[in-house]
C-alpha cells in the first residue's frame, strides 16, 4: 500500500514538474506572437496560471429534463448546493461544482475576480451572464480530482423563443475550449434536436475528441423500442456532426433508482463500467491534454499571424484604405488560399470564415503588423524541441491512486462485481 501512494506521489511530481514547464513555453514562446497579432481580440484570451493548474473538468450539455443535474448526483452520491431536479427547466444557470471542504454557493461576479480560478475571462460575457453563473463547492471525494460543470436546460418548441439575454454558444464555446471531457446527454423518450441545441452542439466543433454521449434513462424501454431510439439517434447526430465517426455512446440509465426494464441490466452494467473508465483516465491523462490544447493553440497562432500579416500587406499606404478593408473581409476566403499555398498549410487549421470576417469588421488594419520570422520560428522550435522533451517526462502508468478513487465512490457502490 504504502509503495504505491509513494509512486503515485513521483508521478504527481512529475506532472506538477510538467505543468510548471508549461507555463514558461507558454509566456516566453507563445505568448509574444499573440500578443504582437492580436490574437486574444479574435480567437482566445490569454492563458493566466490556474488554466494550467485547474483540476480536469467535464462539461454536461443536453436539452431540459435529460438527467444532467442527476447525473451529477449519482457521481457524487449525494446533493450539493444549489441542486433542483424537476420535469421542466430547472438549471437555468450554469454551476461549476468544485471540491472545498467549506460547502456553498459562490455567485458568478465573485467568482470571476477570484485570480485562484480558472474564470476571469468570462467576465466579458456581462451581467446577464454573470447573474446565472455559480459555483457550488462540495466536500466530496470525487471532486478531489475532477471539477464538473453543468448547464442550463437547452430549450425545444416554442421555449427556444426566450432570450437568454447574454451569448449562450459564446461561453459554452469557452468551456468547450477548457474542459476535458464534453458529455451530451439524450433522453430515451425524446430524441428531437431543437435548434437551439443543433447551435449548441455546433458550437462544439473543434473539439471531437472530448465528445461523449449519453443515451440517458434507456430502462424506460424495452429492448426492441431501445434498439430502434439508438439507431435513431445515430441517424441524428450525424447529420449535425457531419462527421463520418460519430463520437462513443453510452446506453443507460444514471439515477439511483431500480430498473424499470431490467432485461438489458449486464448491458447498462457494462457500459457504466466504461463511461466510469473514462471518466477514470482524466487525472491520469491532464497533463498530455493540456500539452495537446496548447499545440492546437500554437498552430492557430502560427495560422493568425500568417492572416494578420497578409492583411497588413495588402492595404494601401494612403488612399482607399476603408474600401480595401470591405474588400478584404468578403474575400478573406481568398487570403485563406493564397496563405494556403505558399506556406503549406492544411485547410484545417484556419479559423472559420464568418468568425473572421465578424470580428474584423471592428478592427483597425493599419494597426497589424507584418511578418516577423523570427516569432515564428520561436513557435516552431518549441513545437519541435520544448512539446517534445515535455511528452517524454509524462507519465505513462496505466493506474493512479486519484482515478481510482473516482471509480471506489462512483462505481463500486451502484455494481455489485468489485473485488
Amino acid at each position: 500500500m504504502f509503495s504505491f501512494l509513494k509512486r503515485e506521489k513521483v508521478n504527481q511530481e512529475i506532472v506538477e514538474n510538467v505543468i510548471g514547464e508549461l507555463k514558461k513555453i507558454y509566456k516566453t514562446k507563445l505568448l509574444p506572437l499573440e500578443e504582437h497579432y492580436q490574437f486574444h481580440d479574435f480567437h482566445s484570451p490569454k492563458l493566466e496560471d490556474p488554466d494550467f493548474d485547474a483540476k480536469p473538468m467535464i462539461l454536461l450539455v443536453g436539452q431540459y429534463s435529460t438527467g444532467k443535474t442527476t447525473f451529477i448526483r449519482y457521481l457524487l452520491e449525494r446533493d450539493f448546493p444549489g441542486i433542483r431536479i424537476g420535469p421542466e427547466p430547472t438549471t437555468d444557470r450554469f454551476i461549476a461544482v468544485m471540491h472545498d471542504e467549506k460547502e456553498g454557493i459562490i455567485p458568478g461576479n465573485a467568482l470571476v475576480v477570484d485570480p485562484n480560478k480558472q474564470f476571469r475571462p468570462l467576465s466579458k460575457y456581462g451581467n446577464a451572464f454573470l447573474n446565472r453563473f455559480q459555483c457550488s463547492t462540495v466536500n466530496s471525494p470525487v471532486l478531489e480530482a475532477i471539477s464538473i460543470v453543468d448547464t442550463p436546460g437547452i430549450l425545444s418548441g416554442e421555449k427556444q423563443r426566450i432570450d437568454r439575454g447574454y451569448d449562450f454558444t459564446g461561453v459554452l464555446e469557452w468551456f468547450a475550449e477548457r474542459v476535458d471531457r464534453i458529455i451530451l446527454l439524450f433522453d430515451a423518450h425524446k430524441l428531437d434536436i431543437s435548434d437551439e441545441f443543433r447551435r449548441s452542439i455546433e458550437a462544439l466543433k473543434g473539439h471531437d475528441d472530448k465528445i461523449r454521449i449519453i443515451l440517458n434513462k434507456a430502462d424506460m424501454i424495452d429492448h426492441q423500442q431501445l434498439m430502434r431510439v439508438y439507431g435513431a439517434l445515430m441517424w441524428s447526430l450525424g447529420k449535425v456532426l457531419q462527421t463520418p465517426e460519430v463520437a462513443r455512446v453510452y446506453i443507460g440509465s444514471f439515477w439511483d433508482q431500480p430498473l424499470r426494464f431490467d432485461a438489458n441490466r449486464r448491458l447498462f452494467e457494462d457500459e457504466e463500467q466504461d463511461l466510469f473508465r473514462d471518466l477514470q483516465s482524466l487525472p491520469r491523462n491532464a497533463a498530455l491534454r493540456k500539452l495537446n490544447d496548447l499545440i492546437k493553440r500554437a498552430r492557430l497562432a502560427k495560422v493568425h499571424a500568417f492572416i494578420i500579416s497578409e492583411l497588413r500587406k495588402d492595404m494601401p499606404s494612403v488612399f482607399g484604405k476603408d474600401s480595401k478593408k470591405k474588400d478584404l473581409i468578403k474575400n478573406i476566403g481568398q487570403v485563406y488560399d493564397r496563405i494556403q499555398r505558399e506556406h503549406s498549410i492544411s485547410p484545417g487549421d484556419f479559423p472559420d470564415t464568418k468568425k473572421m470576417q465578424e470580428v474584423l469588421q471592428h478592427q483597425d488594419f493599419s494597426k497589424f503588423h507584418s511578418l516577423k520570422p523570427h516569432l515564428l520560428e520561436v513557435v516552431d522550435t518549441m513545437l519541435a524541441r520544448d512539446i517534445a522533451r515535455l511528452m517524454e517526462m509524462i507519465p505513462h502508468e496505466e493506474v493512479s491512486l486519484v482515478s481510482e478513487s473516482i471509480v471506489k465512490v462512483i462505481y463500486c457502490g451502484k455494481v455489485n462485481n468489485c473485488q
